[in-house]
């Protein structure tokens, strides 16, 4: 977090929720002077802020007494403070979990841009990208920290950028992902990705022929060709995609793709049949694109349970089963365990597992308590 957050400002009696910017902070610039106003109650909490302030011009938390309070928004916004979790940090990454998180979250991206500096008129750049809500900062961190490449940027409201775009860089992630493979259909976007590197890395890109065999790379991975290059280039063929099959999975890979992809859900239904008129289900799902049908349907006989469902393009495979949940799902994370934010998310899941085990979801406290963690979990948190 050294990289990002620079500054530490004590304020003393503070009794406030609202915030905006005045001035600005000497040495710091493009950092606004945080001001705080009261609006008539008290937190009833010690009265010591800590300010964390970002070089992004973001904010990332007020820590009044042991709560801490989110405040990453842009300094103009004047929103009240949501309380939040301290990030989980520091945590030792395994190569096969990181590949699980890439296989999830990562993107390869080839980008082809008009440049009249240049002897074929279009400039080519490389880049792998991992984005991820402001909550995840602390992730994206431990991520570079792993590759020791690349650098963190805010994009748009509530997200950041890890990003590696230099050849130099990009040798690091290439190493990395032919130690230690992807396994989704996101390969055969890798395998191109690999070629058009391998031309930049030779200076092929700099000639005709080179770039339209990367216009040709580009028009096979994500979403292909924009109308601008399809205009400037409509004899381009695009190159074959392979297909990956027979995928291998491992734990580890299973954590890392559960951090980026999994979802832990608590659903309340109404039911005439239950004491207090609702049902509490458990619910354990990952999604991905129908082309990777297989490889969800593979995750069945992964975890010895769970069913699969298409829903339009896109395939999840999903455990409901209360027995699945308590004596499969929820050890297999206990043992193996899940980064991130998500993290969060798992851990009140098996709160509310443990009320139900103990049948006090059946109780109108239970039941209450119950709505609070639900209330808190995913993007209530």
């Amino acid at each position: 977090m050294k990289s990002l957050f620079n500054k530490l400002i004590i304020y003393t009696n503070i009794t406030l929720l609202t915030w905006g910017t005045k001035g600005s902070i000497p040495g710091t610039p493009g950092l606004g002077m945080l001001y705080f106003s009261k609006i008539g109650c008290t937190l009833g909490l010690p009265s010591v802020g800590v300010l964390l302030l970002a070089k992004t011009g973001y904010i990332n938390s007020l820590l009044i007494g042991n709560r801490k309070f989110s405040m990453i928004d842009n300094l103009k916004s004047n929103k009240a403070l949501a309380p939040v979790e301290t990030p989980k940090t520091n945590f030792k990454i395994n190569p096969l979990w990181l590949t699980g998180f890439i296989d999830g979250e990562g993107c390869l991206f080839i980008q082809v841009a008009k440049n009249s500096k240049t002897k074929t008129g279009w400039v080519v750049q490389l880049r792998f990208l991992i984005t991820l809500h402001y909550k995840d900062l602390a992730l994206l961190e431990s991520i570079k920290n792993y590759f020791k490449v690349g650098s963190i940027s805010k994009q748009g409201s509530y997200t950041f950028q890890f990003r590696t775009n230099s050849v130099k860089d990009l040798t690091v992630i290439i190493n990395h992902l032919d130690k230690y493979p992807i396994i989704s259909q996101k390969f055969a976007d890798y395998e191109l990705f690999k070629e058009a590197y391998n031309l930049i890395k030779k200076k092929e890109h700099l000639t005709d022929d080179g770039l339209r065999k990367i216009l040709a790379i580009k028009a096979s991975i994500n979403r292909g060709f924009s109308s601008e290059l399809k205009s400037a280039f409509p004899d381009v063929i695009p190159m074959v995609r392979s297909v990956v099959e027979n995928q291998k999975i491992y734990k580890d890979w299973m954590c890392g793709f559960t951090s980026a992809e999994g979802c832990f859900l608590v659903n309340l239904a109404k039911s005439k049949s239950h004491s207090q008129g609702l049902q509490v289900k458990l619910v354990f799902r990952l999604t991905q694109h129908s082309r990777d049908e297989k490889l969800i349907r593979s995750l069945i006989d992964f975890f010895q349970c769970g069913f699969v469902f298409q829903n339009r393009e896109a395939y999840s495979f999903e455990v409901t089963k209360l027995s699945d949940i308590n004596e499969k799902i929820i050890p297999f994370f206990q043992q193996n365990p899940i980064q991130g934010v998500k993290r969060d998310d798992f851990e009140d899941f098996c709160r509310v597992a443990e009320i139900i085990k103990d049948k006090k979801h059946l109780t109108a406290e239970g039941l209450d308590q119950i709505r609070k963690i639900k209330a808190g979990m995913n993007t209530g948190r």
